[in-house]
Order: structure tokens, then C-alpha cells, then sequence
């Protein structure tokens, strides 16, 4: 990639443009990771950016945006190239060569440069250094997954080696399939044997109740570890402690990013999952405002 030295500066993180987010991905695990690495080191690497259409785009270190955000930090050091369009994702796909990126993520970069770009898939070999035929199956794979599978691999619901396994599903059956994966925890192994079980049942009723009863019969993927006995006092504190931890940590996530940035079908799942959230929490609102009550009554009693 032909182009000048690029330019190192301090960029406010409200200045910079996550457009190629969505072709990444973001483990909770990692997220932790970069935030903690944040918080005891400072940023050793700049993140690497290009300017688009008057904006600095991010290209790599999406984690540490985040991981920033996360700690209050104002500003992030960024290597800022003057690239745009192809040239911009092929940056994103160099600056990831060491670690590589996954099967899923290469093919949302393969359909973003087909699709958006406008590139044919020989242009897209030639530009990535990969033969035709591996283009052609990045882009059976990205166009033959339903959008809302791939909403649930970014959100960490499926992993994005299941998810190539749905993929091989027609997409009408793809959305279910992803459901009972997330529900049962299942693993890539027996995602694979559901898929192929699937695949060689041609009826649909066949299908939906081989799915019930994968979904009535599998057992997590990792088991669950045992917790030692507690009185019911001692839950309900320990309840709540958890339930206050993770209601802060959603709302700062709610507060620091639109939902709707998220993209349209990660949207869906997240406003359906608020939704559901709203109204546990408003049951719970009621039942804490009726024990408050109740023990406010028998302490003046007491009294």
C-alpha cells in the first residue's frame, strides 16, 4: 500500500468514527482483558485510524476505545493514514496479520469490499493476496448467514465457529438453531452434529421437533460450578449485591454507546432483551416497594 508516513497525534474519543466496527469482533473476555491492561500499563499501541470523509475512522483498536471509555479517559493516541475506501479495510486486514482474524470476520471484510466497494472477487484477491476460490467462500459464508446470527455472535451469544456451522443451514431455519445454541451453551462440536442431523431431515416438522428435544435434552457446555450451602439470608444479599454490579455496568454501557450504532439486527435482540429486562425489573420494583413497606410496619411495632 502506497501512501505517506502516517501521522501519530492524541485524538479525543468523541472525534473518532467506528464505520468499520461491525466487521470485527469483541469477546467479553478481551474487552476485560484490554481494560485491565489500560488501567495498569497506560496504551502501549497506538490505535490505527484513516480519515473518511472529514472524519478519523478507527481501523484497529476498537478494544481499546472501549476499554477507555470505560475508565474516563478523554483521548486516545492514533496512528492516522491517509487511505480511504479499499485501501482503508485493506489496512484493517494488515494491521490484524500477526493476529489473524476469524473466519467470520474475514468474510464481512470480503462482503464489505464486494458490497460496498463495489470490487469484483478477483480485485479482492489480488488486493487481500488470497486465491478466488478463497474469496468465493468468504463470501458463501458472509452472504449465506442470516443477519440475526450474526447479531448474536456480537453480542457473544454464539460463537463465530457455531456460527459457520448454522451457516450451512438454510437461513429460514438459521434464526432458531442459533436460539437453542445460545439457550444450551452448545459447543461447536455438537453444533456441527445438530447441523448435519438437520441437513439430513427434509421435513419441517421433522425438523422443529428434532430441535425441541435438542433443546429439552442438552446440557451446558461446561458445567456449572457447585456453590456451598447458604442460608436464604445470605443468597438474598449475595443476590443483590450481583444484581446492583451488573444493573451499573449496564447502564454505563446504555449511556457511553446509542444503541442503534450497534447496527440494525443487534439492535433488535438488544432492545427485545431491555424490554424483557424492563418488566422482571418493574415486577421486582414492586415486590421490593411491598417487603420495605412491610418491614417499615413491623419495626414501628417492634418499636
Amino acid at each position: 500500500m502506497d501512501e505517506v508516513s502516517p501521522m501519530v497525534t492524541a485524538i479525543e474519543l468523541a472525534q473518532l468514527g467506528e464505520r468499520l466496527s461491525p466487521l470485527r469482533l469483541r469477546s467479553r473476555e478481551a474487552l476485560h482483558e484490554m481494560e485491565r491492561s489500560l488501567s495498569r500499563y497506560g496504551q502501549l499501541v497506538a490505535v490505527v485510524c484513516h480519515r473518511q470523509d472529514e472524519k478519523v475512522e478507527i481501523v484497529d483498536g476498537f478494544k481499546r476505545l472501549i476499554g477507555a471509555r470505560a475508565l474516563g479517559w478523554s483521548a486516545l493516541r492514533a496512528e492516522v493514514h491517509e487511505v480511504t475506501g479499499p485501501l482503508a479495510k485493506l489496512l484493517l486486514w494488515q494491521s490484524n496479520a500477526r493476529q489473524a482474524l476469524s473466519d467470520l470476520e474475514e468474510a464481512w471484510l470480503v462482503r464489505a469490499l464486494y458490497r460496498d466497494d463495489r470490487l469484483t472477487q478477483p480485485q479482492i484477491g489480488q488486493l487481500l493476496g488470497r486465491h478466488k476460490s478463497w474469496v468465493c467462500r468468504r463470501l458463501v459464508l458472509a452472504e449465506g448467514l442470516a443477519e440475526s446470527v450474526a447479531a448474536a455472535v456480537r453480542l457473544g451469544l454464539v460463537s463465530s465457529t457455531a456460527a459457520r456451522e448454522v451457516g450451512r443451514l438454510p437461513r429460514g431455519n438459521q434464526e432458531q438453531v442459533a436460539h437453542v445454541i445460545a439457550r444450551r451453551g452448545l459447543t461447536t462440536r455438537q453444533t456441527a452434529r445438530l447441523v448435519d442431523q438437520l441437513l439430513a431431515v427434509g421435513d419441517e416438522q421433522a425438523r422443529a421437533a428434532l430441535l425441541a428435544e435438542t433443546e429439552r435434552t442438552s446440557a451446558p457446555s461446561a458445567p456449572r460450578p457447585v456453590r456451598a450451602p447458604v442460608t436464604p439470608g445470605e443468597a438474598m444479599i449475595a443476590d443483590a449485591a450481583a444484581l446492583a454490579t451488573r444493573a451499573t455496568r449496564l447502564q454505563v454501557r446504555l449511556l457511553e454507546r446509542p444503541v442503534a450504532s450497534l447496527g440494525a439486527e443487534v439492535e433488535r435482540v438488544v432492545v427485545g432483551q431491555l424490554g424483557e429486562l424492563q418488566a422482571v425489573l418493574g415486577a421486582l420494583c414492586q415486590t421490593l416497594a411491598q417487603v420495605s413497606s412491610m418491614s417499615a410496619v413491623e419495626v414501628r411495632h417492634g418499636a
